[in-house]
């Protein structure tokens, strides 16, 4: 992954189960200028019991009750059609990408050339799946939404005991021992990037809370990104000038398409602007260092000021700051050393405007 800002164009499930309008997908998402395209990968038998209900958003946007069982087995994409996606990417320039929901997912998309493995926000507590995760030998990018700070912390224990030991761990408290130690830390830095998240669709923009990426990265060292289910483009902007190297935005071809996640997602011609801004920002961000540019420095003779003579000054005049001021051109004594000519007798004669030396 580039030190650049990595933009995730979030298909997720809204193609509504059609591998053409996937495809499609794919087209608008790169042309969009998005460095990879994600989907979602699952068997909705592995992922959800009979008895799951839907949550609140999901009846909102499907316009019915019931469960996410029938609702999920609607927007399966077999293995196929993953392969048939992952061309199209590579036919388009843009990298691919999708979120195993179930083992047998991870496996399938294990042979695929993916950047990175994303943890979805729901499978932070899932342990097992994320140390087969960790064990691909990939980087992780972990969404957080819904989660504590404490789970956060037992995920990254996990994958810390998945790169730094071998087998299974005995309990929890193993996993927390892992994070501890200076290997485990330094494993969990290189591999993962935590992407903060709100896990809401669409999320309120009171519910942000942007300055959570910092708290992250303060308190276990790590990249941190940004998962964005608001309807702004500027939040996902924000967030890059607070530091996150990763944005993932949903996007649909269209936001009026029945299903779970099209009315928190943004339609290809928000999605570009969107990344252009991104890109705007992250040149703009620049450098922590500061001081002038080099054409800032060409600037200093037409911008600055210099000691003149507000008024005729004799030869031998004992100066006083009433006969001096600060005029441009910078060619002559800086302003700042007005003060150290108080009391002294003038070099020369000096007309109206003419540059002091002492």
């Amino acid at each position: 992954m580039s030190r650049s800002v990595f933009v995730i164009a979030e298909a997720g499930v809204n193609h509504n189960g059609s591998l053409e309008r996937a495809l499609t997908m794919v087209d608008a998402g790169a042309a969009a200028g998005a460095d990879a395209v994600k989907f979602q990968s699952f068997d909705a038998g592995q992922l959800v019991t009979r008895r799951a209900a839907k949550a609140a958003y999901q009846i909102e946007n499907t316009g019915e009750d019931g469960g996410q069982l029938a609702m999920l087995r609607a927007l399966e994409l077999d293995a196929d059609g993953h392969r048939a996606l992952a061309d199209r990417c590579a036919e388009r320039g843009v990298r691919f990408m999708s979120t195993a929901f179930d083992m047998d997912s991870l496996e399938m998309l294990s042979s695929f050339d993916m950047p990175a493995v994303k943890i979805p926000s729901g499978d932070i507590t899932w342990g097992p799946m994320l140390l087969k995760a960790a064990r691909l030998g990939r980087p992780l990018i972990v969404s957080t939404g819904m989660a504590t700070m404490e789970e956060i912390a037992e995920a990254l224990g996990v994958i810390a005991f998945a790169l730094t030991r071998e087998g299974e761990p005995s309990d929890r408290a193993v996993l927390a021992a892992a994070l501890e130690t200076q290997a485990g830390r330094d494993a969990v830095r290189e591999r993962v990037t935590l992407l903060h998240c709100t896990t809401q669709y669409p999320t309120p923009l009171e519910a942000v809370n942007l300055r959570a990426m910092s708290t992250m990265a303060d308190r276990f060292g790590v990249r941190v990104g940004y998962s964005d289910h608001t309807r702004s483009l500027a939040v996902p902007v924000a967030a890059v000038a607070r530091g996150a190297v990763i944005i993932e935005k949903h996007f649909t071809l269209d936001r009026s398409l029945p299903g779970p996640d099209h009315a928190a997602s943004l339609e290809p011609d928000e999605l570009a602007a969107m990344i252009v801004m991104i890109r705007e920002t992250e040149a703009a961000l620049g450098s922590a260092e500061k001081g002038p540019t080099a054409e800032e420095m060409g600037n200093r003779l037409a911008a600055r000021r210099s000691l003149v003579a507000a008024g005729p000054i004799a030869a031998g005049e004992r100066l006083s700051l009433d006969r001096l001021t600060a005029k441009r051109p910078a060619d002559g004594l800086s302003p700042m050393e007005a003060w150290g000519l108080v009391g002294r007798p003038a070099s020369a004669d000096f007309a109206v405007d003419e540059a002091v030396v002492p």
